[in-house]
């Protein structure tokens, strides 16, 4: 019990300094006239953003995206709503669902709101959620300055209240009961199940079908002939989820939102810049990024597992028999847009050493020099064939690499790599038996760059359908194939280095 109580007073702790910090930060003007505030009150009413900005500046403090201002229309539009908010995490979908939306309807004449369900994962995390809104109809000057006061009965820890304008509030846990569900005459009309997908539930295909069922069922059937908003605020977290089933159903609409475009441009640009989307993946790890910033979530080990990973202290580079350094340089339309992978691996008899890796958002220029440099550290000590990835658009890459040469005074021994491949995922998924098999070792000096961990965490989530990125094992499988072909030495194009052919070499 003591639990119980230190824990509900957290809780009450936490809403009282919420309500604090809102009173604090809607200070309203005392020289505005009554026709001044009817007019901006028309204003505000129209414009989503404009609404946020004035009722809300301690959630304004990044302006609105394009995602917040086209769903609050949609939401606004549509009195039968049916919207999937599928937005990573860190995007805001909680504030605008739970809290912007309904008070921006709760605001319209004649009001668009009456009766709001707001569903978590559980009873006590939907109550948690409910507390931040009555926190803006007790504690926000402006918004009760413009329409009075609001509260007349109930509260958050009873998973109710009601308005003095004849609106109601609910709190619901996932799978509870909503029927008669009701305030005075009015039923349900707008539901919102923030983050009702968690990893305990979707560990279960069974129960997550159930949850969706209860949702269709349970919560629809309780509103006056499906005729409500429904919204369902989540990002991808699993493969099954109760999410993925809602996008998948006909009558529901997806605005799908990740940290990034497909251009690689941050898609919430009034709040994040590139560097800090580009430290959290890091921070993340790939996986994990995939599923909390892209929507895409990916079962690390599909493929390759985790327990074929070795790692060793690796040759001297004149000891192997060939050493191949290879480039997928993933040219789109920015230079973002992908990562820029060059894979380095060396071989000696029938075992492969990952000896150098590059794998990085960047600009091609960045790629170029990183390959002139490497090339610098390792031409006194080894021969390395340097590939690229062949193809028409790398054709303008080539250009970059030339006019680096004649700064440098000399151009960078490369060849294309003209073969007819097959399919990706395919040919990367061909050389798990070099890995399972343990012919494939990491050396020790790399394992913990940024730029390794990026290739394992690529290689860990590869599989098949996967919407993530490859470009790391995409060049791996590059240079395994051509170390693979080496039955002798290449007798056309470039060799760098100084070192005599080693008639040791195995076939």
């Amino acid at each position: 019990m003591a639990k119980v109580n230190s824990k509900h007073q957290q809780q009450l702790l936490r809403f009282n300094e919420l309500c604090r910090k809102i009173h604090d930060s809607t200070v309203i003007s005392e020289f505005e006239s009554d026709a001044e505030k009817n007019k901006r009150i028309c204003r505000l009413r129209k414009d989503y953003a404009a609404f946020v900005d004035y009722y809300f500046p301690h959630y304004a403090q990044s302006k609105c995206g394009w995602f917040h201002i086209e769903a609050a229309k949609e939401v606004k539009k549509q009195k039968r709503l049916r919207l999937c908010l599928e937005w990573a995490r860190g995007h805001a979908k909680s504030t605008h669902a739970n809290i912007l939306f309904p008070l921006w309807l709760k605001m319209q004449e004649p009001k668009e709101i009456r009766v709001m369900v707001l569903v978590g994962k559980n009873e006590d995390a939907a109550q948690t959620l409910l507390s931040d809104l009555q926190a803006e109809l007790i504690s926000n000057q402006r918004y009760i300055n413009d329409f009075g006061e609001q509260l007349r009965f109930g509260s958050w820890e009873k998973g109710r209240f009601a308005t003095k304008d004849d609106c109601a509030f609910f709190a619901l846990g996932r799978g509870q009961s909503p029927r008669g569900l009701r305030y005075r005459q009015y039923r349900p009309d707008y539901f919102v199940l923030d983050d009702i997908d968690d990893d305990e539930l979707c560990r279960n295909p069974k129960r997550v079908n159930q949850t969706y069922d209860w949702a269709l069922k349970a919560l629809l059937g309780s509103s006056d002939m499906g005729n409500c908003r429904f919204i369902i605020a989540n990002n991808r977290i699993a493969k099954h989820t109760v999410l993925g089933c809602f996008t998948e159903n006909e009558s529901f609409n997806t605005i799908r939102v990740n940290a990034l475009d497909t251009k690689g441009q941050v898609e919430w640009k009034e709040k994040y810049a590139f560097k800090e989307v580009d430290l959290m993946i890091r921070d993340l790890g790939y996986a994990k990024a995939q599923s909390e910033l892209f929507n895409n979530p990916i079962i690390e080990g599909a493929v390759f597992k985790t327990e074929w990973l070795q790692y060793r202290n690796s040759p001297d580079l004149s000891e192997y028999d060939y050493i191949v350094s290879y480039c997928d340089p993933s040219f789109k339309n920015t230079d973002t847009s992908d990562y820029k992978a060059i894979i380095t691996i060396g071989k000696k008899d029938a075992v492969f050493d990952i000896i150098a890796t590059f794998v990085r958002k960047c600009s091609i220029h960045e790629m170029v020099t990183y390959w002139y440099d490497y090339y610098e550290t390792i031409r006194e000590k080894a021969i390395v064939d340097f590939f690229m990835e062949g193809g028409l658009l790398q054709d303008m890459i080539f250009d970059e690499f030339t006019k680096e040469g004649k700064i440098r005074g000399y151009q960078l021994p490369m060849r294309k790599d003209s073969r007819k491949k097959p399919d990706k995922h395919a040919r990367i998924e061909a050389v798990t038996p070099l890995f399972e098999r343990g012919f494939i070792f990491i050396d020790n000096s790399i394992k913990d760059n940024t730029d390794c961990k990026l290739l394992l965490d690529q290689l860990l989530s590869f599989e098949k359908g996967n919407r993530g990125h490859d470009d790391a094992p995409d060049a791996m499988e590059g240079a395994l194939f051509i170390l693979n072909q080496r039955g002798k030495r290449l007798s056309t194009g470039f060799r760098s280095g100084g070192f005599k052919k080693n008639t040791n070499r195995s076939i």
